[in-house]
């Protein structure tokens, strides 16, 4: 585990009433953390402390590391609702025992819920390093050159291939191979435009921002008010079309045997990882159909009450519930093996849980998808994109790949002026 010195200080929240600047406008170039959905949510800047963690304990680490700097911390927040007082924003790995989660602790936080905004400061002097004032963010990047990243199309497809042959022998049920793609660009990658463009684009998605890893993810892991608990699942997808194939692809998507196991392998792995923890799961009985621009998916909405008494935590429900097949497989230590064997990559943060966890246990986190992670390497003008998909038994590689072609052109649409 590695963690800033930084002592404990004095966090303050104050109420700004209705005020109603974008929160996205606000943040500035360097350090953006974010998690926006419909213009409401959490924005940050500045590091008043910051913790990487890894190992087989890294999110039981993080939570005691938390827990033991909320209360060394005075805490004035006349507010009390979710994510007012302190709060730390994380990024988690994907595999949180190999790679590096990171958690940053902002200067400032700007909230905004049900209509009320409010600011929270990390220090003595609340009024001292308070700018919520809109940011001005890059209008062009200059030209963009593309590389293939650890698989070209060709050899993903030979992968995904490989993988159906491995579930048809009856090795597993599911995987979700992902693929990565790199981008340069002639002027350094701005991370508000990026954001701000995600954000209009796809309103109804939860726009993020994390060391340097952003996106706009439709998938919400787990939220914590209180003691419910929330999830939207995610799993088969079709693309969009015009007129009446737009009618044709929806319709296929609703009645597709593959694409509705592919969904099932996915909410019962959530369900049935929640179930020790809650007294009360409600998982609907067929997934609706989520519509975005670009995408549509099965959506599965599930909710639960956690049991009176559970001291467990939001980071540690969260690592008892990561990776679902959603984003791994079914079983899930199969589908791993397979990943490390196919997906010649390290996903790093991408497909992990990120999002945000206040002082009350009260928090969301989504899962990194439709995203990238920017780099330091030429000025800050690489990145890194990812997309994946569901591989299950009848799986054709190349309609899996230009299911990752349609979920790269939302960030891709981002990136160009």
């Amino acid at each position: 585990m590695t963690t800033t010195t930084a002592r404990a200080a004095a966090v303050t929240t104050t109420p700004l009433g209705t005020r109603r600047t974008p929160l996205l406008s606000l943040v500035p170039a360097d350090g953006a953390l974010a998690w926006v959905r419909r213009g409401e949510g959490l924005v940050g800047w500045g590091e008043a402390d910051r913790l990487e963690v890894s190992g087989p304990d890294a999110l039981r680490e993080a939570a005691a590391w938390w827990a033991d700097r909320c209360a060394r911390t005075a805490v004035t927040d006349p507010l009390g609702v979710p994510g007012s007082g302190p709060v730390v924003f994380g990024s988690i790995a994907f595999d949180p025992t190999a790679g590096t989660s990171v958690f940053v602790v902002p200067e400032v936080v700007v909230g905004r819920r049900d209509g009320r905004t409010w600011v929270t400061v990390t220090g003595e002097d609340p009024d001292a390093v308070v700018e919520t004032s809109e940011q001005h963010a890059a209008t062009s990047i200059g030209r963009l050159a593309y590389a293939n990243g650890a698989l070209d199309p060709v050899a993903w497809c030979g992968a995904v291939a490989t993988a159906v042959s491995r579930i048809e022998a009856g090795e597993l049920d599911k995987v979700v191979l992902a693929r990565d793609l790199l981008v340069s660009a002639d002027r350094p990658l701005d991370p508000r435009r990026l954001l701000l463009r995600l954000a209009e684009r796809f309103p109804d998605t939860w726009t993020f921002a994390v060391d340097g890893l952003l996106g706009a993810t439709p998938e919400l892991l787990l939220r914590r008010t209180g003691r419910d608990i929330d999830s939207r699942v995610l799993a088969g997808t079709a693309p969009r079309g015009a007129g009446a194939e737009d009618d044709r692809l929806a319709a296929g998507l609703e009645d597709s045997v593959k694409d509705h196991a592919e969904h099932a392998y996915a909410v019962d792995s959530l369900a049935d990882a929640l179930r020790p923890f809650v007294e009360e799961l409600h998982v609907p009985e067929r997934p609706a159909v989520l519509t975005l621009p670009n995408v549509r998916h099965l959506a599965s909405d599930v909710h639960g009450r956690q049991r009176d008494g559970d001291p467990t935590g939001l980071l540690e429900l969260v690592g008892a519930v990561h990776p679902t097949a959603a984003v791994c497989g079914s079983p899930t230590p199969a589908a791993a093996r397979v990943i490390g064997e196919l997906e010649g990559m390290d996903r790093g943060r991408y497909a992990g849980p990120v999002g945000w966890l206040d002082s009350r246990g009260d928090g969301e986190f989504g899962l990194a998808l439709r995203c990238a992670q920017l780099t330091g390497a030429d000025g800050g003008r690489q990145a890194r994109l990812f997309a994946g998909c569901g591989i299950v038994a009848g799986s054709d590689p190349i309609a899996e790949l230009a299911e990752t072609q349609a979920k790269l052109a939302a960030f891709q649409a981002a990136l160009e002026d």
